[in-house]
């Protein structure tokens, strides 16, 4: 394992991307995107995802200089259409035309759909607290989950995000799948050859299996069994059905559907705290409920009660003095995408 600055892989990423086709400014978007999450420890939706969104692009699933359109404007409330672009590209550029919108209305929704996988939702999520705003995300995406009872692959993982500005320095952070566990644990357990823990899933006939490989071609189980199901079913319906995205078994598998687009969709709703009381007085009664969940009595064992966002937060810090990780498998991706781009690849930058 070798380790990275995040800078350099944001710079090689968006050269990268560049060179398949993305402009400029929205190959920084891209970037960073996906550099943040490897930053915040969050290495499956980040860097090592970068191979199969470049040969989407190359094999023409993605369209690199797409451009996010606009079905319906009432006012507050967008209708997006993503054009078959990069998710975290338009994501991105979506949360930029409702933050105006929030600042004078209080609060801005947007569907966004014949979109892609779009990394981290918390990232977007961040991005808005930064602002003083919180930002509700959600996302339906490639089956990977059935309903409570069912067999058959119809849900994605389907997460559902905010974040939550504070004092502290860092932001509460929620960002959870509806399943049990990220699809993407299960991926990176089968690039590794490892099982996977009892519980996470089942197998093609509907079985418990600890077979990594197994359970990619069988379903991930939802969390809290029916309650993640009603959760997704509630994902998939603002996501998919309000947008008209693609809806379950419809959307296109980033990783086994080499021949056709995924036409996701997600759903923003941003607030402006602003709109709600002074900005200073809510990150003082977060700061207040984060002292409140610390200073309560711990269970044995236990050092100290964390935060939502703070480990990733710390992890962040560590990541950024030391480099990023990055594995031999996405390690051999780079370069090999390097070498046909005829981009450097600076091996200086590297440290052990």
């Amino acid at each position: 394992m070798v380790r990275f600055s995040p800078e350099y892989l944001t710079g090689l990423a968006a050269q990268l991307a560049e060179k398949a086709g993305v402009s400029a400014s929205d190959a920084r978007i891209f970037a960073r995107s996906l550099v943040d999450a490897d930053v915040h420890g969050t290495s499956t939706h980040g860097i090592s995802r970068l191979n199969i969104y470049l040969q989407r692009i190359e094999k023409g699933l993605i369209n690199p200089a797409a451009e996010l359109s606009v079905d319906r404007d009432g006012g507050s409330v967008l209708a997006l259409d993503a054009g078959n672009g990069l998710g975290q590209v338009q994501a991105m550029k979506a949360l930029e035309k409702m933050m105006p919108l929030a600042r004078a209305n209080g609060v801005a929704a947007a569907t966004i759909r014949n979109s892609q996988h779009f990394g981290a939702l918390s990232y977007f999520c961040n991005r808005a607290a930064d602002e003083d705003m919180v930002l509700l995300a959600m996302t339906n995406c490639e089956p990977a989950m059935s309903p409570a009872g069912g067999v058959d692959a119809f849900f994605g993982t389907n997460p559902i995000a905010a974040s939550f500005p504070t004092n502290k320095g860092f932001h509460v952070k929620i960002d959870l799948a509806t399943s049990i566990v990220a699809r993407g644990n299960i991926i990176a357990a089968n690039k590794k050859k490892q099982p996977i823990p009892e519980g996470w899933a089942l197998d093609r006939n509907g079985d418990p299996t600890t077979d990594a490989q197994e359970a990619l071609l069988g379903t991930v189980l939802t969390m809290a069994g029916h309650k993640g199901y009603a959760l997704a079913l509630m994902v998939e319906t603002f996501s998919g059905v309000l947008s008209g995205a693609a809806i379950g078994s419809n959307i296109g598998s980033m990783y086994k559907n080499l021949d056709r687009r995924q036409d996701v969709g997600h759903f923003f709703c941003l607030f402006n705290i602003a709109a709600f009381m002074d900005v200073n007085e809510f990150k003082q009664r977060m700061d207040t409920t984060i002292d409140q969940l610390k200073g309560g009595k711990r269970r044995p064992g236990v050092e100290e009660i964390l935060i939502p966002g703070e480990r990733s937060a710390h992890t962040a810090k560590l990541n950024r003095e030391r480099g990023i990780t990055v594995g031999e498998e996405t390690l051999a991706e780079l370069r090999e995408w390097c070498e046909r781009f005829d981009v450097p690849f600076a091996t200086a930058e590297v440290s052990a």
